[in-house]
């Protein structure tokens, strides 16, 4: 790896520096009235600026060359532009109609920066007011509206993204860019995640190993952090959540600024939740959940480059839900002080971008230490394990045209996993993990109407093992070490078949190789014990898929279906064996498999009345043993609905939503051998939401009740419907969002 970091910088050493130039223009709606208040981006060069009262901006400080500028503005289409500068001042003007439907986002989760239409793989986004507005502590909840992405959960304060069908290691999760590594094998361990302060989420459905390496098989799940300050402004906000069902609250307070090249921000956030009443009445013991998190920014930003760096802190107190404390507590309370995780993580990250020439240069590292604690009581844990992580990523951007893209890069992963201070419990050895992925990705397009993407890449990873346990105790594990390597490759193509219709094809081969759990654990997990098998073979999948879009001004309509092969399917499987306490023996196992489905979706505004919101989704995926039995964790099909009236202005009040939406979730009759059929449920919500003007801010109040009927049922992916707990019942909240500056 580090030869080709230095021969990446050979390269750049060996060109000279960009020349300055700054943009200027004026921003107009169709009718050529001056937009107040536009934002103008340029994510390349980490810069923005937002219109003054004539629609006049200027930004100072840019590189030259090739570069993606974003204009925004609520309520109308956001148009992107492919620009060339040069050394001096540029002028783009540029005009936005009206829009009813969703705008397009530029999205940086699918290797390359590029628009929603310009990618060959469909990426949906989540921006932050969607979560801010969901009405539920659970944040994975907020974002299962997206179809296709379901969770498992095990209370609001524990749950596991699903894309398709794949979840816990085969769906990797992101923090600005960077892979999250706290002990997420387990379906009772926490993403690790604080939305306050996220821009938006964006999720790949589907492999994107060839980008993101070993563990992307299922998809990516990509928390993008909030962009700066615009240049030469400070800003800051208070955000609230209250809700009524966890006696829960979740304050956030965040303060930003930046000049000419200088920006930095910093936010402290805090969640606290009692336990949650269950669907029908009656609290769940254990479920309360604690958070405390603290992220900072700061960076430089000029003509060479960009250069940012990052520091995040997450601690988390989640109470155990299991049969023991379900006799335990009498009363509902907040207090973690009976089995519950004691979790902390700690990331620091650098990503940094230089504009030398037309080459474009991406060096990123980050470090993370997670330090996982499992306790009975309030002194000493019985379960305590650290976890650092380093991660690097290089990206070598070679000179582009109008038409075409090309990346070499290498990325790499080094881990050491440490049991601390001789705990009662230690399901897994100390281990050394290293991993290393070299690729390449290209992007062609074709007479302004056909963009096609593709590449390859090589992954070697090695895993090494040290001895645990005494072998007359039965519990030995001996020293081992193991090599992986494996390719990837995908190609795309998209299509605008017409300027309201595209059509977008994925052929992807996948790899992944089995992760230290997978391999080595051995302990008790809930009423059963997991033993893990050390000569498992990587996974291999290949996914087809194809999707068709349509969008006017008034109508978004989205068609897709898919199917993924997999070779060396990991999944864990009961046997006829027990343990001498007479618990049941689980064990990794392998079977290749099959998955298959889609999801459909539209969203429409009458032409006649366009303040009337009409919406619906609907997801299917079957997951088959090639044996001919099911899969473990797939969820049911799922049906969302809803109808809104939106109205823009009513004296103070801006953009003021009204929603009725529900939720259907079919019959899962398809279950895994240890799994149980689960009946399928209507939940009813409904919302309101608006902005109130304060001077040049904007305030956003927001209202909503989820389970309006109070409605008892169990989810097919909830942990807890083995203990015959209902998932959550009616829950009202309200959210705030209060900008100071």
């Amino acid at each position: 790896m580090k030869y080709i970091l230095l021969f990446f910088t050979g390269i750049i050493t060996c060109l000279n520096a960009h020349s300055q130039a700054s943009l200027s223009g004026i921003v107009k709606d169709s009718n050529n009235e001056a937009l107040l208040g536009a934002s103008i981006f340029l994510i390349e060069s980490n810069k923005g600026t937002i219109c003054d009262i004539d629609g006049k901006y200027t930004i100072e400080g840019l590189p030259t060359g090739s570069t993606k500028i974003q204009f925004s503005f609520t309520g109308y289409d956001t148009e992107i532009r492919d620009v060339e500068l040069i050394k001096g001042n540029n002028v783009l003007d540029a005009t936005l109609p009206k829009s009813t439907i969703e705008v397009q986002e530029i999205i940086v989760t699918a290797g390359m920066i590029s628009s929603q239409r310009e990618n060959t793989v469909k990426v949906e986004v989540l921006r932050k007011e969607n979560i801010l507005l969901s009405g539920t502590p659970n944040l994975m909840e907020s974002l299962s509206e997206v179809p296709g992405v379901e969770m498992i959960s095990m209370g609001p304060g524990v749950s596991k993204p699903v894309i398709r069908g794949r979840s816990l290691t085969g769906v990797l999760v992101l923090k600005n860019g960077v892979r999250i590594e706290n002990y997420q094998y387990s379906e009772s361990h926490p993403v690790g995640i604080d939305d306050n302060g996220v821009e938006r989420i964006e999720v790949i459905k589907g492999p994107a190993s060839l980008l993101y390496g070993s563990d992307a098989m299922g998809g990516v799940v990509n928390f993008v952090k909030e962009r700066p300050a615009p240049v030469g402004k400070i800003q800051s906000d208070y955000q609230s959540q209250i809700f009524s069902n966890t006696r829960g609250i979740n304050n956030s307070l965040g303060i930003k600024g930046a000049s000419q090249h200088l920006f930095g921000g910093v936010r402290l956030s805090h969640k606290n939740h009692a336990d949650y009443i269950q669907g029908g009445g009656g609290f769940v013991p254990n479920s309360r959940f604690n958070e405390w998190s603290l992220s900072t920014n700061t960076g430089y930003t000029g003509k060479t480059g960009t250069f940012k760096l990052y520091y995040d802190y997450l601690k988390q107190d989640i109470g155990i839900i299991n049969k023991t404390v379900l006799s335990l507590y009498k009363s509902r309370g907040r207090k973690t002080d009976l089995w519950y995780q004691d979790l902390s993580h700690h990331m620091i990250s650098s990503r940094n971008k230089l504009f030398l020439n037309r080459f474009k240069l991406e060096t990123n590292f980050a470090f993370q230490s997670a330090l996982r604690k499992a306790k009975r009581d309030v002194v000493v844990p019985f379960l305590e394990m650290r976890l650092n992580t380093l991660t690097y990523e290089s990206k070598l951007h070679f000179p582009s045209g109008d038409h075409s893209n090309y990346i070499v890069g290498v990325q790499g992963l080094s881990q050491w996993h440490k049991n601390r201070n001789k705990r009662k419990t230690q399901p897994l050895p100390d281990a050394d993990v290293n991993s290393t992925g070299i690729f390449t990705l290209i992007k062609y397009r074709i007479f302004d109407k056909v963009s096609v993407q593709g590449g390859f890449r090589y992954d070697f990873y090695n895993i090494e093992t040290d001895e645990l346990g005494k072998s007359e105790l039965g519990n030995y594990h001996k020293p081992e070490s193991e090599n992986f390597n494996g390719f990837n490759g995908s190609v795309g193509i998209t299509t605008e078949i017409t300027s309201i219709l595209m059509l977008r094809a994925n052929i992807a081969k996948a790899w992944r190789a089995p992760n230290l759990r997978e391999l080595t654990f051995s302990g008790q997990k809930g009423n059963r014990y997991e033993v893990g098998t050390f000569n498992l073979d990587p996974e291999e999948a290949y996914e087809g898929d194809l999707s068709l879009h349509i969008k006017t001004d008034h109508l978004s309509v989205d068609i897709a279906g898919f199917y993924n092969h997999i070779d060396d399917y990991i999944y864990l499987t009961p046997t006829t064996e027990q343990t001498s306490e007479g618990l049941k023996i689980y064990r990794i196992a392998q079977t290749n498999a099959k998955m298959y489905g889609g999801e459909s979706s539209i969203h429409f505004h009458p032409l006649s009345i366009p303040w009337l919101h009409i919406k619906g989704t609907y997801s299917k995926v079957t997951g088959e043993r090639s044996s001919g039995d099911y899969l473990p964790l797939i969820p049911a099909d799922k049906i969302r609905y809803e109808v809104g009236v939106e109205k823009a202005n009513w004296g103070i009040l801006k953009q003021i939503n009204f929603k009725i939406s529900a939720l259907t979730a079919l019959d899962q009759n398809k279950p895994y051998v240890f799994e149980t059929a689960t009946d399928g449920y209507t939940l009813v919500n409904t919302s309101f939401d608006t902005k109130i003007n304060l001077g040049q801010q904007f305030m956003t109040v927001g209202f909503r009740v989820n389970n309006i009927f109070d409605k008892k049922y169990y989810d097919h992916l909830s942990v807890l419907k083995s203990m015959n707990i209902y998932n959550s019942g009616r829950n009202y909240s309200l959210s705030l969002k209060i900008p100071f500056i």
